[in-house]
């Protein structure tokens, strides 16, 4: 005979471990990793809840703070661990203060970095040696990759590796700049970040019918190539929904194009840039943004347009640019800023410093400010701003972390905290150049000598 009483407390057990089930979901859900550039869906949106709404006068939590080599790679954040690309030169030449950096070689190594995300203790670091001709030889710039095990990396002179996530073993190596018989690296070095889109990891290359490369995650075979360009430029691949079909657009310094990220197969091209001139060495270096029906590019000689691609042609909506280098008072002239899209609106910071505005109809100006760079104009001043929200987290090129509201009516500051000094004298100004990530409930942020995790959660809510 069955007992009522076990049959009881089965039940109990059951719908406790259901509920206990439920709550770990919950609480996993409410966390999330940022395993790439811009984060999860590469959109540069923050999802996680339970942020603090403000920063305080005193500050902010610093959970730990580790030393770092060079570099401007922003940091990934997957499964309990950062991953991060960093470098050490060796004798570099001698150069006055607020000098132009040279091409000359300079000896040196990178090295793929593993913590761990709680504690900043090194899991497992890989260096080699790598010798630099670019200009802006601190070091790395593209940041890693993390997906199913695997870390994915990038190097300034085209060393492009797949390692295990977990020991850092090598799973395979190229070199883009052999392996494609190619003269020289771009000026400022392989930059944009890859993208993993199935079994494909798209980048940019350069050279002859291969400014774009899909490789084999797994063997690092090539699966296609496509396009040609005198300048491959730094802005990333991206995929989006266009005319119902997953388009790759790249962006290089003669134009803007749709492919198949399948085949490679290129379905429209459309002039880059839509008046004037390339300029040597082209900042193409922003996201082009999509909202759903339109396209957004930036950048800082040539300003913004706006394109809206079909299934075969791409129709020019507006071209907001600026006729004197010295002013750039028409549109949005970023350098390194992928800008926001919001609600009708695009927000970005321009190359000299200005926090801007832009009706996403027209391209016309609503307001603009120097608020996110101390008040004052700064020739190739930065921020990267990350959505959270309703807000805007903000990480400037002085060291700042600013937490704000971008609306048409203007910019609203919710506090900011100095957490890190720049160091990299570039134009007569000290520099931090290096993406953010945000995961856990944390910021994760280095200027190429510290790194530091920094607390971001609500009160009462730890991440």
């Amino acid at each position: 005979m069955t007992n009522p009483v076990l049959i009881l407390s089965r039940k109990l057990l059951r719908n406790t471990t259901s509920t206990l089930t439920l709550c770990a979901g919950l609480t996993l859900a409410s966390a999330e990793d940022w395993p790439q550039w811009m984060g999860p869906q590469r959109d540069g949106v923050w999802r996680e809840t339970g942020i603090r709404e403000s920063i305080p006068s005193d500050g902010v939590p610093i959970k730990w703070r580790v030393p770092v080599k060079a570099g401007y790679v922003g940091p990934a954040v997957a499964d309990g661990r950062v991953y991060l690309l960093d470098r050490e030169a060796g004798k570099m030449p001698e150069r006055k203060r607020g000098e132009k950096p040279t091409l000359a070689v300079i000896p040196g190594n990178e090295r793929v970095l593993c913590l761990d995300a709680t504690t900043g203790a090194t899991v497992w670091e890989r260096t080699q040696d790598v010798a630099y001709r670019i200009s802006y030889p601190a070091g790395p710039r593209a940041t890693p990759l993390v997906k199913d095990g695997r870390v994915y990396t990038l190097g300034a002179m085209g060393d492009f590796q797949c390692f295990t996530a977990a020991e850092g073993k090598t799973v395979w190596s190229r070199n883009l700049l052999r392996d494609f018989q190619l003269s020289d690296p771009p000026i400022w070095g392989w930059s944009a970040h890859p993208l993993l889109d199935g079994e494909r990891l798209i980048t940019l290359v350069g050279g002859t019918n291969s400014a774009v490369v899909a490789f084999h995650k797994d063997t690092g075979a090539e699966l296609w190539r496509a396009l040609t360009a005198e300048e491959v430029g730094y802005a990333p691949p991206m995929i989006y929904e266009i005319a119902g079909r997953r388009t790759l657009v790249i962006w290089h310094p003669e134009a803007i194009s749709g492919l198949d990220p399948v085949t490679g197969k290129v379905w429209w091209t459309h002039r880059y840039p839509v008046t004037g001139k390339p300029k040597r060495p082209e900042v193409t270096i922003a996201a082009p943004r999509w909202d759903g029906r339109r396209l957004f590019l930036t950048s800082f000689y040539h300003g913004s347009q706006m394109f809206e691609p079909g299934v075969d042609s791409v129709r020019l909506i507006w071209d907001r640019h600026s006729s004197k280098e010295s002013e750039m008072d028409d549109g949005l002239h970023t350098i390194m800023c992928t800008p926001v899209w919001k609600e009708g609106f695009l927000y970005g910071v321009c190359g000299f410093g200005e926090l801007r505005c832009l009706d996403a109809a027209t391209g016309e100006r609503r307001w603009q400010t120097y608020a996110t760079t101390g008040g004052e104009q700064g020739f190739f001043a930065n921020a990267f701003l990350v959505t959270q929200g309703e807000r805007t987290w903000i990480w400037n090129d002085h060291g700042e972390l600013i937490l704000g509201q971008l609306t048409p009516e203007g910019f609203k500051d919710l506090g900011r905290v100095k957490l890190l000094e720049p160091w990299e004298n570039t134009r007569g100004r000290d520099v931090l150049w290096c993406h953010p990530a945000f995961a856990n409930r944390h910021a994760y942020l280095h200027n190429g000598k510290e790194f530091l995790c920094v607390d971001l959660s609500a009160p009462g809510k730890p991440g």
